[in-house]
């Protein structure tokens, strides 16, 4: 579900090869999913699968031990009789995994409150947006927004840690980092560009900028889905060979003992004794 998610998140790309009339460089990524746009129904609609496909994602992993306990995903624990489901080893994934349900709900929820028009590439739609002549779904748009960007940035931190500390998903604790790094920097290169347009300054290249945060976003969700998939395999290969490698260990205990009592294993130290 996770990479069938970061597949939609990612259907923006289709506007290299289909005309939409907007500038990618400087255009919201959000108008390309506006009610007067040719297309906009082609891009809520993945909007929507996207953010479906995270929510599920997310919450089968809050109803299983994904959530409860990072080292479910396939290793147990290096202490004996140490119960790996503390607090401290759940709250990170659970954290985590709760801001991707957020993402993913809030992702649908954009779809369903598109803007009406398209303020960077239409100068009366800025005016009447700028006057607070457009439909409050332009305003609960922008809050949906900011709710999936925070679970976004929320769920990468968070199971980044939870990776990290726990020694899980060996590719989230190596690529979650720059990941994080990157995705802050196209964050903060997003939210000054808005405040920038919104303030009479031009774009300073929003389109860009939001484009690279979503495909941050969206790399991030296929890491995760194939580190989530490799965690489970090791354990259940390994089982075996535990018990190929333990069972040497006993057969050469049991030939000391019997090069021990001079006989077969268990037999009496006075076989040893001459007649």
């Amino acid at each position: 579900m996770l990479l069938l998610s970061a597949v939609a998140y990612t259907a923006w790309v289709l506007e290299v090869v289909l005309s939409t009339g907007l500038d990618p460089v400087q255009a919201y990524i959000s108008e390309l999913a506006a009610e007067d746009q040719p297309l906009g129904g082609l891009f809520r609609a993945t909007d929507l699968a996207a953010g479906l496909c995270v929510l599920a994602a997310a919450v089968t992993a809050l109803a299983t031990g994904q959530a409860r306990n990072p080292a479910a995903a396939g290793r147990p624990s290096a202490a004996p009789g140490r119960n790996p489901a503390t607090p401290g080893r759940s709250r990170w994934a659970l954290v985590g995994w709760s801001a991707l349900a957020l993402f993913g709900a809030a992702t649908a929820a954009d779809s369903r409150l598109p803007l009406s028009c398209a303020p960077t590439s239409d100068e009366m739609c800025a005016a009447r947006e700028t006057a607070g002549l457009v439909p409050a779904t332009h305003t609960a748009h922008a809050v949906t927004s900011s709710l999936a960007v925070l679970g976004a940035l929320t769920g990468l931190v968070a199971l980044t840690v939870a990776a990290r500390r726990h020694h899980q998903w060996p590719a989230v604790r190596r690529l979650g980092p720059w990941l994080l790094g990157a995705e802050l920097l196209a964050t903060g290169w997003s939210l000054g560009a808005i405040a920038a347009f919104q303030a009479g300054r031009g774009t300073w290249a929003l389109g860009a900028g939001q484009r690279l945060q979503v495909l941050l976003v969206a790399i991030w969700l296929a890491v995760l889905a194939v580190a989530v998939a490799r965690s489970t395999g090791p354990t259940e290969r390994s089982a075996p060979r535990t018990a190929e490698r333990s069972a040497p260990r006993a057969t050469e205990g049991d030939d000391r003992c019997a090069a021990d009592t001079g006989g077969t294993p268990g037999g009496p130290a006075a076989d040893r004794r001459p007649a």
